[in-house]
């Protein structure tokens, strides 16, 4: 019975963001490693994508093409891989008590589309309010960095996306959103200097995800 108990004890949702270059990909799977390390079931997973058909829509966002995508049809794209995403992998790998690390989430949007596009936070809150407005990560490591740091080391990855080629005002913009949105929420968002060398970041991201399994299991979690 002990152990039907824990299959449906809600799992937990952690996310990682951040800016062009900051190391994401790696860290959040060296964040997986840590955790399954702790004996805890993770699914890896990451915005926009996913799924199937989320990946599709991942496809329409990041491709470069002449034709010039509306910022209201990019926000409306971003939500609509994350709904999916939601209902085919995050809601229910949640609801198994397994935990969910994400690179990217709602964060992203309001970070890339609500300042980087200048779309306004209202908008971007509508939309998840719609979407997932009972559901928000526990936790968030926001990976920080200059504009230039992040900017040269994604050019040193070869070609690059349709995000990737904004000029330095979108992805200033983009950066003050993060920002922002650590400074509302510091319980939620983490905060970590990106800018140095892997070893240091990796330090980081395992402290402040050991500072949150302290929490937890204090809380019975």
């Amino acid at each position: 019975m002990a152990d039907s108990g824990r299959a449906h004890r809600r799992g937990r949702f952690i996310t990682v963001e951040g800016s062009e270059g900051a190391g994401k990909s790696t860290h959040l799977a060296s964040l997986v490693a840590h955790l399954e390390a702790h004996g805890i079931e993770v699914v890896s997973t990451r915005e926009p994508g996913g799924t199937p058909l989320a990946e599709a829509i991942r496809d329409l966002l990041l491709a470069r093409r002449e034709e010039t995508l509306d910022a209201l049809a990019e926000l409306l794209l971003m939500f609509a891989g994350r709904a999916q995403h939601l209902a085919e992998v995050i809601r229910p790998a949640l609801a198994a008590g397994r935990w969910v690390v994400c690179d990217r989430f709602t964060d992203a949007s309001f970070a890339y589309q609500g300042a980087g596009r200048e779309m306004g936070h209202a908008t971007v809150a509508t939309l998840a309010k719609l979407v997932h407005g009972d559901l928000n990560p526990d936790l968030t490591l926001y990976l920080d960095l200059p504009r230039d740091v992040g900017l040269a080391r994604t050019r040193r990855r070869g070609e690059l996306d349709r995000f990737e080629v904004e000029n330095a005002a979108f992805f200033d913009r983009v950066r003050q959103g993060y920002l922002d949105l650590a400074a509302a929420e510091p319980e939620r968002i983490q905060t970590l200097d990106a800018s140095g060398d892997l070893d240091t970041v990796r330090a980081g991201v395992i402290a402040a995800i050991d500072a949150f399994l302290a929490r937890t299991q204090g809380q019975g979690a």
